[in-house]
């Protein structure tokens, strides 16, 4: 059974939340401020947080950098795309704009537990200097490790399985969408512009190359393979 953690300052849009997902089989935790649910998270790890931005204390725009080890859906009332990119660009999964359709919300918790929960994938990818560990979405390389979203890995999966080939926009859009049904082409450069920070972090060079008007591929530094 997964639990969610929802954070949310207004007690109606929590409860509503946790009905709907209890009712679903989910197990639900609460939260009403950024620092509960700093408490909430020292005591325990859920498979998803739901994260209003709005939050008393600590707003949910300094929590964000502090979830880094589960799935963020960020479910706000800001609803500018300077908001939705800033917040993608800082960790988040997915984005919902209030008020939203319950039955959107349920399907998008479906996709990022889907990729969260599918470790059927035990494979290793490795390639050049880093590797994915597919059952827990880990980057590793010269003993550093990094944390992928569902996105980001299928993403990098499907660039690992075409080394140094170019990969179309199109074929990635087409391929992530299990992950990311509703991924555009405008928000698959901000997918991938996270991934690349993390394989720097990693590795300590760019490691996915843009190929103008056509898409992307990985690149190894110069005479490796």
């Amino acid at each position: 059974m997964a639990t969610i953690l929802i954070i949310d300052d207004d007690a109606a849009i929590s409860e509503m939340l946790r009905t709907a997902l209890t009712k679903r089989g989910f197990s639900v935790v609460q939260a009403y401020s950024g620092t509960e649910a700093l408490l909430v998270l020292s005591r325990a790890q859920p498979d998803l947080v739901l994260l209003d931005l709005g939050l008393p204390g600590l707003p949910g725009e300094e929590l964000l950098p502090k979830l880094t080890k589960v799935p963020v859906i960020v479910v706000s009332a800001k609803a500018t795309p300077d908001d939705k990119v800033s917040m993608l660009l800082g960790g988040a999964a997915d984005y919902v704009t209030k008020p939203f359709d319950l039955h959107e919300l349920l399907a998008r918790i479906t996709v990022q537990l889907r990729g969260h929960d599918e470790s059927g994938d035990s494979e290793v990818y490795a390639y050049s200097d880093f590797a994915l560990h597919a059952d827990t979405r880990t980057l590793s390389a010269g003993g550093k490790s990094g944390k992928l979203t569902p996105t980001e890995a299928a993403i990098l999966k499907l660039l690992l399985r075409r080394p140094d080939q170019v990969v179309a926009k199109l074929t990635i859009l087409d391929c992530i969408s299990h992950d990311t049904p509703d991924c555009t082409e405008d928000s698959l450069k901000i997918h991938i512009h996270n991934l690349r920070k993390k394989l720097h972090a990693v590795t300590g060079r760019d490691c996915i190359e843009a190929v103008w008007g056509i898409g992307y591929r990985l690149s190894a530094p110069k005479g490796t393979v």
